[in-house]
């Protein structure tokens, strides 16, 4: 990772070092740490351990643990740096008050000193899926690393900013919010170039009470930005609106945005019509980022005007053949497109997307059933956008399998069940089994043959019993609900 010694770390994350490396300094001559992990289990000799505090198990304790199965050295509280120096033996000991914050200072450090151009992209749904297409979009033009799975929180975004290599051109990072003020924490780590929203939707109402509530929380990416950078967002959306920023160049997506998707003549062809310039940004370092000691993301260096946005020119024409056809997926594929022309990138031809595991996975069973394993989450738009995939793809019964969704709140997530249970039946769903007491309400408003039952177990026990030749069967719900052991035990019993 980092060819940084114990003396230079310490200072990208203001710890104190009680100990350098010693007599365990890497033979090869790398004098930094291979990779920054969390977990002192997984440690692997090389390795910078952080240790961090948790509700029942403080992670620093497992300091002199790291340090024995080879750690290139830990960065643990005071206290445990202090235990783990009298223990003696070898490994670099640095001492830090916050550990998750020198962990998160690290990050945004090694971020400026890469010099890579970083797009950041959340959303209420969809945001893995166009982290996946524009990682893929970017790979036969840049150096390119994306968050891993789900490395998407305020612990989990800066392990995926550690572990991008020297030379990485682009860094395409996945934000998760889950309350006020946390995307524009990871915003503050990763200091994007180019940031994208993917939509907006009714998802964490629980927690913050309202469609406009998640608007505003989500925007704080838009508020992050320095000015000049490009925000990518949904075309006409107007919970966006009261959120955008006259010194950014704005980019939208969509029926009737700067690029939108046109009729191709070819089945598997895509044409996206760009009314959008995608010039590379200007009046940034080398690769789009700020340099070390640069002031943080949304202001602009002392003295300097903000940069123009690009200037506008004439339509094109991008032609596509990508290896996916669902058509959420291909309106993700227009912001993903949107965020590589920001970047100077214009993608063209085919295109192969590996999609993050339990994201629309399709599993061939025998009797040729098809399982649409989509269990890794799920909300109001994601369930319908499921549901349309589901029928647009089956050619003979539909069968869904569909879970709680969670954190919608008690006033209105019977409502929004009752509404995915519509929207079902209007695509053609057949059998509809549920999943947990909140999706039993889509059961009782579903006019076709509905199941409910308690948990995964249950479901996968009936589906045994329940399902035909030919039947294309949707498995979908929030990552609480566990519905990947439905998915497992169908496809084990292949």
């Amino acid at each position: 990772m980092i060819d940084w010694d114990a003396a230079r770390v310490a200072a990208a994350t203001g710890a104190v070092s009680i100990r350098d490396r010693g007599e365990v300094e890497e033979s090869d001559g790398f004098a930094g740490p291979r990779r920054v992990t969390i977990d002192s289990r997984a440690v692997q000799p090389g390795d910078l351990f952080v240790g961090l505090p948790g509700e029942r198990v403080d992670g620093g304790s497992f300091a002199e643990r790291a340090l024995g199965a080879g750690a290139w050295g830990v960065l643990v509280a005071p206290p445990h740096a202090a235990r783990a120096a009298a223990a003696g033996g070898g490994g670099a000991i640095l001492a830090h008050p916050d550990p998750l914050l020198a962990l998160q200072t690290l990050a945004r450090t090694w971020r400026r000193a890469l010099g890579a151009k970083v797009v950041a992209i959340t959303g209420s749904t969809g945001k893995t899926s166009t982290k996946d297409i524009l990682a893929a979009l970017l790979a036969s033009h840049l150096r390119t690393a994306a968050s891993p799975q789900n490395l998407n929180t305020e612990i989990g975004l800066p392990l995926a900013l550690l572990a991008a290599l020297p030379g990485t051109e682009a860094l395409v990072l996945e934000m998760a919010m889950r309350g006020p003020g946390q995307i524009a924490e990871l915003v503050a780590i990763a200091e994007p170039d180019v940031g994208v929203i993917v939509n907006v939707g009714p998802v964490h109402l629980e927690l913050l009470g309202s469609i406009e509530a998640i608007a505003a929380a989500k925007a704080e990416l838009i508020a992050g930005l320095a000015p000049g950078a490009t925000v990518v967002i949904p075309a006409r959306e107007p919970l966006l609106a009261p959120h955008l920023r006259a010194d950014l160049h704005t980019v939208t997506f969509g029926a009737g945005g700067d690029y939108e998707l046109a009729a191709s003549r070819t089945a598997g062809d895509v044409t996206i019509v760009a009314h959008a310039q995608g010039a590379p940004l200007a009046g940034s370092s080398p690769a789009g980022s700020p340099p070390a000691g640069s002031p943080p993301a949304g202001s602009p260096p002392a003295g300097s005007p903000a940069r123009p946005p690009p200037a506008a020119s004439a339509s094109r024409t991008i032609l596509m053949r990508p290896s996916f056809s669902q058509s959420h997926n291909l309106r993700n594929l227009l912001a993903a497109v949107a965020a590589a022309r920001a970047l100077g990138v214009t993608p063209e031809g085919k295109l192969d997307v590996v999609f993050s595991a339990l994201r629309g996975e399709r599993v061939a069973l025998a009797d040729g059933i098809v399982l649409i394993n989509d269990c890794y989450n799920a909300n109001p738009m994601s369930m319908r956008a499921a549901l349309d995939d589901l029928a647009a793809s089956a050619p003979a019964r539909r069968v869904a399998v569909l879970g709680d969704m969670l954190e919608l709140g008690a006033e209105q997530g019977p409502a929004l069940h009752r509404e995915v249970a519509a929207h079902a039946r209007a695509r053609g769903v057949e059998l509809l089994v549920t999943v947990g007491p909140q999706a039993a309400a889509m059961g009782e408003s579903f006019a076709g043959e509905a199941h409910a039952v308690a948990d995964a177990a249950e479901a996968a026990a009936l589906l045994a019993g329940l399902l035909r030749a030919e039947d294309t069967v949707l498995v979908k719900g929030s990552r609480g609900v566990g519905l990947e052991l439905v998915a497992e035990r169908l496809a084990g019993a292949r």
